[in-house]
């Protein structure tokens, strides 16, 4: 007699492992001819048209970089939308102020961000350039290469307090990594 083996599911769904059914899944192809990518950005075929092209991600931005949203109507008309739309759109606007949707990937806070800006690098800028950026412009700044001069003064603290920032958190990322 063989045993009954007793199951960890508990009949809660989400206790079950995900992919573990073997249902098939549609997948829409890109609607470009000669393109084999998953189509899952809808496009508009017409303006005002339910109707939809299926694209992948790089022929939907193709297709969108010479889409005409205002095409076919007058210059009254055209205003009229664009002001109703900034109307429904405004309290995005109004949350601007809050820094929220910045440059980057969220993995570096503003002050990084501020300070990579100083030194003229990229927000994604790994700390070997970072040293390259802040050795190469200290350098032309430098209170011994230019003495009396104030405003390569303020610019050489700038850079300064620019890496000490960002040496601050790469030695913050090296200790919990």
């Amino acid at each position: 007699m063989t045993r009954a083996r007793r199951s960890t599911d508990w009949g809660f769904p989400r206790w079950r492992g995900y992919g573990s059914s073997r249902e098939a899944v549609n997948v829409r192809i890109c609607d470009r001819h000669g393109c084999n990518d998953a189509g899952d950005c809808p496009a508009p075929k017409s303006p005002n048209s339910p109707d939809r092209w299926y694209f992948c991600q790089r022929h939907a931005a193709e297709y969108n970089a010479g889409w005409d949203y205002f095409a076919g109507l007058d210059k009254e008309e055209a205003a009229r939308r664009e002001a109703e739309e900034r109307t429904e759109s405004a309290g995005y606007k109004e949350s601007a102020h809050y820094g929220w949707a910045g440059s980057g990937d969220g993995s570096r806070s503003r002050d990084e961000l501020r300070a990579l800006e100083a030194l003229g690098l990229e927000p994604d800028a790994d700390f070997d350039a970072v040293r390259k950026a802040w050795r190469s412009r200290a350098k032309e700044v430098h209170p011994d290469v230019k003495p009396g001069d104030a405003e390569a003064a303020t610019a050489f603290q700038t850079y300064q307090l620019a890496y000490e920032v960002l040496r601050a958190a790469e030695e913050r990322r090296e200790w919990k990594g």
